[in-house]
């Protein structure tokens, strides 16, 4: 009698597992990667600052302390936990050594405060490469670093769960020097040679086939502008697995670009103007509903943020978070995803904790939000 009943058991399990298998395989090939939306970390390298640097930063400048008092656990940790846009700013180092020794460091040993644990016990910095960080000789501490470690944690968690949704990369490239009085490094400005080096660090660690492309997105069309407005973004059949690349820095589009007309043979979608031949994805940060939502139905991929550091999560003010959650953006970033809830009880989670759901604009005929939350 047990045995027949166990055989009943494992009958039945077979058959759900099917059915619910051909559930999945029939939404993935009816619904495209913009017909979804997820949440995204802000700063998702971000280890926060050190006790010392800290306190030394809340004695000289209060106001900045409070927007650099955050961490985020590992890249590792945030995609277990449903997250599925990641942010990660790098700084060009060509020949290394010119982040190694920030200031911040000996501005704690002159101030009579207790050495912080060892920033770079490893030398990585000394190494030329890209350097993964918020603000350099004041904010320099990284879950990952350099940035191709960034890249092999995030690659190493993709091949672990392989049917996983697109993940998306906003890589901010940081420049410029900072307004301060005391002495700080000036970052090197980004150049076309550089970002082709960008380009191949990245498939140093990511082949082509494990990354959604401008080129794959482009297709038959000429621009591909054309091509996402002709809704040729790909179904989740084939984005399932993969990653995005996708850049913060909007003045950075026309480097980018140089020789790479509509980002042919590039790795990154620019953040662009909507009508440039290059423009398929658009940051509205502090876009309006209606202009969220113009964009979407046009067949952009919008990226918007439902807070700011120091601004909402410490008044647990959830009027913006409220708001962008109504919209058709497909991207949601935040400080404060459901895995790491401030101390207010601030948190943005899509509804029922969901990793994704079908965007609330689009309406994708065929989604069921159940069926997308394969890890």
């Amino acid at each position: 009698m047990q045995k027949a009943d166990a055989m009943r058991k494992l009958i039945a399990g077979a058959v759900l597992t099917l059915i619910t298998g051909a559930a999945f395989a029939q939404t993935d090939a009816n619904v495209k990667m913009n017909e979804i939306q997820v949440i995204g970390t802000h700063n998702s390298y971000h280890a926060g600052l050190a006790p010392s640097a800290g306190k030394l930063l809340q004695q000289q400048n209060p106001k900045a302390f409070e927007a650099l008092n955050y961490s985020h656990p590992s890249l590792t940790a945030q995609l277990d936990g449903g997250v599925r846009q990641l942010e990660i700013d790098i700084f060009a180092d060509t020949k290394g050594g010119l982040y190694a020794h920030p200031y911040f460091q000996k501005a704690i040993a002159d101030a009579g405060l207790p050495p912080d644990p060892p920033y770079d016990p490893d030398h990585v910095m000394d190494k030329p490469g890209f350097k993964v960080m918020h603000v350099q000789d004041i904010d320099f501490r990284s879950r990952c670093e350099p940035f191709t470690a960034c890249l092999a944690e995030v690659r190493s968690w993709s091949n672990a769960h392989p049917h996983h949704l697109p993940v998306f990369l906003l890589i901010e490239t940081k420049t410029g020097k900072l307004n301060v009085k005391f002495p700080t490094v000036t970052p090197e400005e980004w150049t076309p040679a550089i970002f082709d080096a960008l380009d191949k660090e990245i498939r140093s660690v990511f082949p082509e086939s494990e990354i959604i492309t401008p080129d794959d997105v482009r297709g038959k069309y000429a621009t591909l502008n054309e091509a996402i407005r002709a809704g040729n973004w790909p179904t989740l059949a084939k984005a399932r697995g993969k990653v995005v690349f996708l850049m913060d820095q909007k003045n950075a589009g026309p480097d980018y670009l140089e020789g790479h007309p509509s980002l042919k043979g590039r790795i990154l979608f620019t953040n662009a103007t909507p009508g440039s031949p290059d423009a398929a994805f658009v940051e509205q940060n502090d876009g309006t509903p209606a202009e969220i939502d113009a964009l979407v139905k046009q067949g952009y991929l919008v990226r918007t943020r439902s807070d700011e550091p120091g601004k909402q999560a410490p008044v647990n003010d959830t009027s913006r978070r409220d708001v962008v959650l109504g919209t058709g953006a497909q991207i949601i970033s935040t400080d404060y995803p459901a895995a790491e809830k401030a101390a207010s009880g601030y948190e943005v989670e899509l509804p029922g904790d969901a990793v994704a759901r079908c965007n609330p604009v689009l309406k994708p005929k065929g989604c069921v939000d159940n069926e997308l939350a394969a890890k």
